[in-house]
């Protein structure tokens, strides 16, 4: 069976995505583990699995879409969290732009 765009980005695209945010919110502003969690409305936990690479450990951007993920983290930092959904949206748009999705497997 052949995959969809939208199904590798919900199993693999978006926890990347998430992963790259936690970590740009931690190492470029300082936020702990709790804090990142909290803007980005996860749970402690799934930050330290994005962290421990147990999660979103299967993709690794390019320059473009770093920027990017660094631009958005600063968005959130500004407006106090609350464009999480609408920069993770925009950056999916993006990889999905720019076709930065692997070839999709048939099963």
């Amino acid at each position: 069976m052949q995959h969809t765009p939208c199904e590798y980005m919900i199993w693999n695209g978006i926890p990347a995505i998430r992963k790259e945010l936690a970590e740009t919110l931690i190492k470029q502003f300082g936020l702990s583990q709790r804090a990142a969690a909290e803007k980005l409305g996860l749970t402690p936990a799934a930050i330290c699995q994005y962290l421990s690479k147990k999660r979103g450990k299967n993709d690794t951007f390019d320059q473009t879409i770093s920027k990017e993920i660094t631009i958005s983290a600063e968005r959130i930092m500004k407006n106090n969290g609350t464009d999480v959904v609408i920069e993770t949206c925009r950056i999916c748009r993006i990889i999905q732009k720019t076709k930065q999705i692997p070839p999709l497997s048939t099963e």
